[in-house]
């Protein structure tokens, strides 16, 4: 009895394996199946198609519109925000909605992208004649390049496919793989056409980490600055860093121009070097960094997390000053990091 029990149990982790390793060998199927079909793709489309696309899309005087129905409509969707963040001002419109009013949004001088498998989406098909009345230039992709969509298009793009990565060959896989490939690739050459620089897409990504670095300033993380003058004493200097808790302060002569910096640090290299007598008339011009690396309100943050960081010894606090070496602040290196850059 038991020895069948083990026999029986060998034999499910036996199975249990080999399904294991089955699954992995058909989702690498898949994953080349799909590649295979973007790599059939681009040998496939023609270079005056891409050419008159690409033409459609740089001159475009108005929007991109890009439409298409389920799957498709997804993919249509993302391809719009891909555009927009890219240079090309587009936007998604469901065909339906522009069957029933949302036609109005597409002026003289927009381009329109449709997205479908078939090519014979009723929806895309029913606002061809409202869209050439338009004048509105007309890019497809489409699975089927004899379809209705592709011939009444001024340019279709074959994102034809074999078969779906579906093992039914039902669920849109390998196509709607196609379609997003062509839509990124058209948005990627516009882009390059453009000449958009890094700048640029930073300015559309304000909240990513790209866009922080090259859109935050130091103006927008530095504390309110926290001064002593040189003559201060110690005692002062010590309570003038506990109520600002930044963990320095800046030292500033009487026209309020900074002339060095105190840190916690400095603060205890020089109470561990003095002889304790001398504290009654320790003052602040002798505990401070004389003429610290600073940085300015205009700087980008970034820069000034560099210039904390790419150091032989790293600093944590850059005193902020303006162009006549005012004091205008203190910005930390825990706030730049905080912010997420």
């Amino acid at each position: 009895m038991r020895q069948t029990r083990a026999l029986a149990i060998r034999h499910k982790h036996s199975q249990t394996r080999s399904n294991v390793k089955d699954q992995f060998n058909k989702f690498v199927e898949i994953l080349e199946i799909e590649a295979n079909a973007v790599s059939d793709a681009a040998k496939r489309i023609d270079k005056p198609s891409i050419e008159k696309a690409i033409g459609f899309l740089t001159d475009c005087e108005g929007k991109v519109i890009v439409a298409g129905v389920g799957k498709s409509g997804v993919i249509a969707q993302k391809i719009a925000q891909t555009m927009t963040s890219t240079g090309t001002v587009a936007i998604f419109v469901h065909p339906s909605d522009a069957l029933h009013g949302s036609l109005g949004v597409i002026a003289q001088g927009d381009v329109f992208i449709a997205l479908s498998n078939s090519g014979e989406t009723d929806e895309l098909v029913m606002l061809l004649p409202a869209l050439k009345s338009r004048g509105t230039k007309i890019i497809s992709i489409v699975g089927n390049m004899h379809s209705t969509l592709a011939r009444q298009s001024d340019v279709a793009l074959d994102a034809s496919v074999d078969k779906e990565a579906c093992p039914l060959n039902l669920a849109p896989t390998t196509s709607t793989t196609v379609a997003l490939s062509i839509g990124d690739a058209l948005a990627m050459t516009v882009m390059t056409g453009k000449n958009l620089t890094a700048e640029d897409f930073a300015a559309n990504h304000p909240a990513g980490r790209l866009g922080k670095r090259l859109t935050v300033k130091v103006s927008a993380l530095m504390h309110e600055s926290p001064n002593v003058s040189p003559e201060d004493g110690w005692l002062a200097v010590v309570k003038a860093i506990s109520k600002y808790t930044l963990g320095a302060v800046n030292v500033v002569d009487a026209e309020n121009r900074l002339v060095g910096i105190v840190t916690d640090g400095d603060l205890r290299r020089t109470i561990e070097k003095i002889a304790p007598e001398r504290f009654s008339t320790l003052k602040a011009d002798e505990m401070m960094t004389a003429d610290p690396i600073v940085a300015s309100p205009e700087m980008l943050a970034f820069d000034a997390l560099r210039m904390m960081e790419d150091r032989p010894r790293q600093i944590s606090v850059l005193p902020v000053v303006d162009e006549n070496g005012g004091a205008l602040g203190i910005v930390r290196l825990h706030d730049i990091v905080r912010s997420g850059l």
